[in-house]
């Protein structure tokens, strides 16, 4: 399996889950990890994005470590991609607006949890996909650089 391959698989799953788990690092060295709603944007190979506020502990964690990853699983657990790569805190208007448009309607508790609409772009460049099959098993590892 090539990177194409393996990112276009992703991009499968989140189209139907919506969802996915990203994994940070506070000051501390203690992982924290939360669910969100990330994009891939056509015209940005390997790379994904997501929205967060500015407000939230995972910007820190960012800026402080900016290495991270992303789990993208099925429901049915049968398929379970790990992105790593590094990521960036974005808060640029046009790509604030490309990305809302791709998942603004899926956004709702973001909105609960955020109500002053202040909001800004993580950007994740992928380094390494890790493909996991547990029902064969299979786990095979491509990497970006």
């Amino acid at each position: 399996m090539n990177k194409n391959e393996i990112l276009r698989m992703a991009q499968t799953i989140l189209d139907d889950v919506k969802t996915a788990v990203l994994a940070t690092t506070d000051k501390d060295g203690t992982a924290r990890m939360r669910w969100m709603t990330p994009v891939f944007l056509k015209d940005y190979p390997y790379t994904l994005f997501a929205v967060t506020s500015p407000a939230f502990a995972k910007v820190i964690h960012i800026q402080n470590q900016p290495v991270a990853e992303w789990m993208i699983q099925t429901v049915s657990l049968d398929k379970i991609i790990n992105l790593r790569g590094t990521l960036s805190v974005i808060d640029n208007p046009a790509l604030k607006n490309e990305v809302m448009e791709s998942v603004a309607k899926r956004l709702h508790t973001f909105w609960k949890i955020n109500p002053d609409t202040d909001f800004i772009i993580i950007e994740t460049v992928i380094r390494e996909a890790t493909l996991f099959l547990p029902v064969k098993p299979h786990k095979e590892t491509v990497r970006f650089e």
